[in-house]
């Protein structure tokens, strides 16, 4: 393989890599716009998403693309869940709290579901898997370029959902001024626990997109997350355009410092450039926190 193959190999692998840690720090940045809370248990909530697609499409046969249908209406319904059964009763109390209830909550999921499921007997394959596109002397991975895809209509639906729905409006208007948004009629606490649907929704639909890439049936599979967020950080905290460029950010600087640097080096160049933003900008490239309209 030359040295252009090689780089083109790099650059489809950090791509598809960095959509799917865009993926999850949008869902990371989906949270903290509407409610200033951050979810450190979303690496953990994809994970759960891996888990019951894998239940659905290889435990029980059904279709890949019912599976991965209900997967997302299962993880809807569990992120709403979890909102009103945890999150919405911790209102009031200091952050820490928070932060220290969805830690909690990550670790609680990376115990459970490994029980759920006996993931060394069953083979998970998707429409993906193994398939390969020729492109003059280069080589595509069918998993790489769906997940490019899929996070490329995956982000464009949120966009037409957020701009031209009412509910995305009442989301925006709500993450704008809660207090504003309630004397408006807006059910406020009902589109909160929406919006923990939504992002767990997101949290499933990437864990499915990782299958073809790595394997998602591990419990700790969960801690890219925290890449995820490093990303969140450098794109900018509240900015979702900006979730998605700073996890690309993440995974091309990954995977070509994983080629160019020795080896073991790759982690040490992806936290270099977290702290480089964070001491020149530390706001991030697209800032948007602490720009609420009243």
């Amino acid at each position: 393989m030359d040295s252009f193959q090689i780089y083109i190999s790099l650059l489809i692998n950090g791509l598809s890599l960095g959509c799917i840690y865009g993926l999850i720090a949008l869902g990371f940045v989906l949270i903290y716009k509407a409610t200033e809370m951050v979810n450190f248990a979303q690496g953990d909530v994809m994970m759960v998403g891996a888990f019951i697609a894998f239940g659905l499409i290889a435990g029980l046969g059904l279709n890949f693309w019912l599976g991965f249908l209900l997967t997302v209406i299962i993880m809807i319904v569990f992120g709403f869940l979890l909102d009103v059964v945890v999150i919405r009763r911790l209102i009031g109390q200091p952050q820490f709290s928070i932060v220290m209830a969805t830690i909690g909550i990550g670790y609680v999921l990376r115990f459970v579901m490994p029980y759920a499921y006996n993931v060394e007997q069953i083979a998970f394959l998707t429409p993906f898997t193994g398939g390969a596109m020729q492109v003059g002397d280069v080589t595509l991975d069918s998993g790489k370029l769906a997940a490019m895809g899929g996070t490329l209509v995956l982000c464009t639906i949120l966009y037409l959902f957020f701009q031209r729905t009412r509910i995305g409006v009442a989301m925006q208007a709500s993450s704008q001024n809660q207090l504003a948004s309630y004397y408006m009629g807006i059910p406020v606490a009902f589109i909160f626990s929406l919006i923990w649907g939504i992002s767990a929704g997101v949290a499933g639909i990437t864990g499915v997109m990782l299958m073809p890439i790595a394997n998602v049936m591990d419990p700790s599979i969960g801690f890219v997350a925290i890449k995820a967020f490093a990303g969140a950080v450098v794109g900018g905290f509240g900015s979702i355009p900006g979730a998605l460029v700073g996890g690309i950010i993440i995974g091309m600087v990954e995977q070509f410092s994983d080629y160019i640097l020795p080896a073991g080096y790759k982690d040490i160049a992806v936290y270099s450039v977290l702290l480089a933003v964070m001491v020149f900008r530390p706001e991030g490239i697209f800032s948007q926190m602490g720009r609420k309209k009243v």
